[in-house]
């Protein structure tokens, strides 16, 4: 390089932008990242080992990518050779080859490419590397911001390490402005900024992890501020909302990001979240997404997922976007939100995939011809007797007959099941009084060619049609949706109540109070302060004069949190709480009780929902033992001492206790105790719950631990392990558990 080609290299590099120039030159200078270049980590013992193999750095822009590249440059003995794939093509590969095999042949020394937007090359240019990757000519480091899993070679992404970064935290990029503003060389060093500091949290913030974004920010902020008298740039809050006035939202409608943020949005309305739905769909329209593609996504969910729980979902998206395509932007974003809302807060059902378990069976089944009366007799019912027998629907009560529709050999077969949800609510037992009809329509007609067992069962366990069954429901969340509302069955709140939520959690309670209670209120009172934390910041979105008051504490301290708002004297017309005893003592029942009826009126009333431990699912239940029960035997005692240890306050109580306690705490009522049943998936996370590895800390003894203390040897632990897993592993199985509703009163109430 010649002197004036060096000092023409200077002006430029002086010229740049500032997140040019700032690019840090070696690991020291190099901000963020740290799960990949931190201490000890692999990638940072490969740079200053100068060991590295093939990589592959994927990330959003701004993170460092072509940094990290730039600084193993200068810290690599390689030669370094650096291609931009928007700008490159074949050609440029094959000279970076040529250089690459002299410089080994000649001098012994290893090349290393660096591509940048590497995902831009198609794959016959991806693949023009692939044998000198292979045999060691160049060492490839790529730079993308697509999935390499998606957008690079296979070929290329299993010879490389893949080094995932992620949006730089706003501590990051507050070292890096301050990199800027401190250098003398590359940045302001030599200037008397001074930014206050809302003005920096700003940059910071709407730069949204982006070092490319506060750097520029930052310079824009600075080159267009002129110093005053004595020299200083003073960098203010409008003068850095100026600066950067919309936050920079990563976006790419062909990328991770665009699939990522719309199966958010899709699963937020299958979920019933509106608050989510919204959020996410504003993100997509912010970062300019084509609304047609949401309302189309809208259309296929309300199919998909809302169906016949509520017909009128699809014709109310389709509306919405019918008036979208008149109306145009930006009003018709009140069209999209009115969708999302609606599909949002209707009830689900999934029940359309009847049709797929249809064409399911009509893949795998023998064909079958359609029966002799559902054909068609316009042409031919004279000579073969075509539709001979069909009875016309219309002709009857109700316009419904029974009569088979289904091929012989699929009578009983079952491809709709009703969900209990919305409008299919109403038509389920329709349904299902109209199948039962059907089959007694066969039994008793007898020219069907079938027999009464046939007909009448749908034969061996089906497992395609059980894990459909299983698609339309959610069980947790419904248990605890008909827990609650037996809870305000029994508890009786009327609007005008005072009501006291004993354990309010997540809410599930309080909400429902606040409904059922609006001219009367509500308190929560929860002993975690995350729970507690959540529910205010819930209850600011409500008018101030119908917001529970959220109390943070426990149950002991009750008295005291009132006494702090002044609400000494309160009582209340009615409290309830699901599972005020989960870990304490016996005794602990009676006092929890006595509690509650000093701040009961004499006509309130105690209702509470309390879930039995001791009465959970048994796992040995769940197995076949065949052939082994002898360690059945062992297996049962144990896991039943579980279930029995009197010094364990989770289980050493059961409804027995709750019906001494109830007349000992000064009250009378009524104590009911259910069973029930649900359907739960044994996922591999259960399995490790249950049987921990050496390593993993638990706070109390895990299963396997108990069975072990239960007279089980290490093998046998191991061996039930085993039988576990591959009995249970990823299959759905019914699980058992007990519930108990209190009803009380003060005794003293007739």
């Amino acid at each position: 390089m010649d002197l004036f080609a060096h000092g023409r290299t200077q002006q430029i590099n002086q010229e740049s932008p500032l997140a040019n120039r700032m690019r840090p030159r070696t690991l020291d200078e190099f901000v963020g990242q740290e799960h990949i270049i931190g201490p000890g980590r692999l990638l940072r013992r490969s740079i200053q080992a100068d060991q590295l193999s093939s990589l592959i750095f994927y990330g959003p822009p701004g993170t460092g990518k072509t940094t990290l590249a730039m600084v193993i440059a200068n810290s690599t003995q390689s030669h370094f050779i650096t291609i931009n794939a928007v700008l490159a093509g074949v050609k440029q590969i094959r000279e970076a080859i040529a250089t690459a095999v002299e410089r080994r042949n000649m001098y012994g020394q290893r090349t290393t490419l660096f591509v940048d937007e590497v995902h831009r090359w198609n794959k016959a240019q991806q693949d023009a590397l692939l044998p000198h990757v292979e045999k060691g000519t160049i060492i490839l480091i790529g730079a993308t911001t697509e999935n390499p899993y998606f957008e690079v070679n296979k070929a290329l992404v299993s010879r490389s390490r893949i080094f995932q970064l992620k949006p730089l935290t706003q501590d990051d990029l507050r070292a890096i402005a301050w990199q800027a503003l401190r250098d003398e060389e590359r940045g302001y060093g030599r200037l008397t900024v001074q930014i206050d500091d809302d003005a920096l949290d700003h940059l910071v913030n709407v730069a949204n992890g982006d070092a490319r974004g506060v750097l520029n920010a930052l310079e824009l902020a600075v080159e267009t501020t002129p110093p005053d008298e004595n020299g200083l740039i003073q960098i203010t809050l409008p003068i850095a909302e100026e600066s950067i006035q919309r936050r920079a939202v990563l976006y790419d409608k062909e990328g991770d990001v665009h699939y990522d943020t719309i199966s958010a949005f899709i699963k937020s309305l299958r979920g019933s979240d509106p608050d989510a739905a919204m959020y996410w769909m504003a993100k997509m329209v912010y970062a300019g997404e084509d609304p047609r593609f949401i309302f189309r996504r809208m259309t296929i969910l309300a199919g998909e997922d809302v169906g016949m729980a509520d017909p009128n979902a699809m014709q109310v998206v389709v509306s919405c976007w019918q008036a979208f395509e008149r109306i145009g932007m930006p009003e018709g974003r009140f069209h999209l939100a009115q969708a999302a809302l609606y599909l949002a807060t209707c009830p689900k059902s999934n029940t359309a995939f009847a049709f797929f378990d249809a064409l399911d069976a009509v893949a795998k089944e023998q064909e079958a011809d359609v029966p002799n009366h559902l054909k068609d007799g316009n042409r031919d019912s004279e000579g073969f007797g075509h539709g001979k027998g069909y009875l016309y629907p219309h002709a009857y009560r109700d316009h419904w007959v029974a009569q088979q529709y289904l091929p012989d050999a699929l009578q009983g077969k079952l491809f709709y099941q009703p969900s209990d949800q919305g409008y299919e609510r109403q038509i389920g037992e329709q349904v299902a009084r109209r199948r039962e009809a059907q089959l007694a329509a066969m039994v008793e007609g007898g020219d069907w060619g079938l027999e009464a067992g046939e007909t009448l069962t749908t034969g061996p366990a089906d497992r395609a049609r059980d894990a459909w069954l299983q698609r339309t429901i959610s069980q947790t969340g419904q248990n605890l949706g008909r827990q609650r509302d037996r809870l305000f069955e029994l508890a009786g709140v009327r609007r005008h109540h005072l009501v006291l939520d004993a354990n309010a959690g997540s809410g599930l309670l309080t909400w429902e109070a606040v409904r059922q209670a609006p001219e009367g209120g509500v308190w929560a009172l929860t002993a975690d302060q995350q729970a507690g934390e959540a529910l205010r910041q819930m209850a600011e979105r409500l008018p101030e004069l119908e917001r529970p008051s959220i109390l943070i504490g426990s149950s002991e301290e009750l008295d005291y949190l009132l006494e702090l708002r002044g609400e000494t004297d309160l009582q209340f017309d009615r409290i309830l709480g699901r599972n005020p005893i989960t870990q304490a003592p016996n005794d602990s029942i009676t006092q929890l009780l006595t509690l509650y009826k000093r701040r009961l009126k004499v006509d309130g009333r105690i209702t509470l929902i309390q879930t039995i431990p001791r009465h959970s699912q048994r796992l040995y239940q769940l197995v076949d033992w065949h052939g082994r029960e002898a360690l059945h035997d062992k297996v049962a005692a144990a896991e039943e001492a579980i279930y029995h240890d009197e010094t364990d306050p989770l289980v050493n109580w059961d409804e027995t206790d709750w019906e001494t306690a109830v007349p000992e705490a000064g009250l009378t009522g009524q104590i009911i105790t259910e069973r029930q049943t649900e359907q739960r998936r044994i996922t591999p996370a259960h399995l490790a719950r249950w049987f921990p590895a050496d390593d993993v800390y638990q706070a109390k003894p895990a299963y396997g631990q108990r069975l072990q203390a239960g007279g089980l040897t290490d093998v046998e632990v191991k061996e039930v392990m085993g039988v576990y897993g591959r009995q249970l592993q990823n299959q759905t199985v019914t699980w058992q558990s007990a519930t108990l509703y209190l009803l009380a009163a003060p005794a003293s109430q007739s």
